[in-house]
């Protein structure tokens, strides 16, 4: 089944105190985003969709450097959220079928395996997504599950006091 990739790149990262775009910012000597696009590469995709919004230029100049053909940039001119920036690859993908991974741009140690396996998942049931479990989750989002079903995804701002609590995060990787 063919196979596009949606990376979210819109976000300013102002956790980071920089002006500079989150996904630009450098780990083991490379830009965060280029790791992201490596992995997605590495699957052979029929497209890959970059979402931009902060610093789209610099994004862009970043982006354009893989000479890719498959490679398209979306831009988010107002940064309205994640649901938001998936919706603005969404004309990208009006004449695609196949499966449709969607990834932050800033998560780099995400293994070309893994996101294979998290594909291959998605004949066997319509949605899989990455969680992790952690003993102090912090501001991630939590999954909300019963069993081996996913409930709902709660964002940390808006979750209860009891669903703060829960340890099962909400990677942000989901096809």
């Amino acid at each position: 089944m063919s196979l596009a990739l949606v990376i979210l790149a819109a976000g300013k990262g102002t956790r980071m105190q920089s002006d500079l775009p989150k996904v630009l910012h450098k780990i083991a000597g490379a830009p965060l985003i280029t790791h992201v696009v490596n992995a997605a590469l590495s699957l052979n995709p029929e497209r890959i969709i970059v979402v931009t919004g902060h610093g789209t230029q610099a994004v862009e100049t970043c982006i354009k450097q893989y000479k890719e053909e498959k490679i398209q940039i979306v831009v988010q001119s107002k940064q309205l959220g994640t649901g938001h920036a998936v919706q603005q690859a969404q004309q990208s993908l009006e004449d695609f079928n196949g499966n449709v991974i969607i990834m932050y741009g800033d998560t780099p140690l995400l293994k070309p395996q893994t996101l294979s396996n998290l594909s291959l998942n998605l004949n066997k049931s319509d949605l899989s997504l990455l969680g992790f479990t952690t003993e102090n989750p912090g501001k991630y989002g939590r999954l909300i599950a019963e069993g081996d079903k996913l409930k709902r995804i709660v964002e940390f701002k808006d979750a209860s006091k009891s669903e703060k609590a829960i340890q099962l995060c909400n990677s942000g990787v989901m096809a």
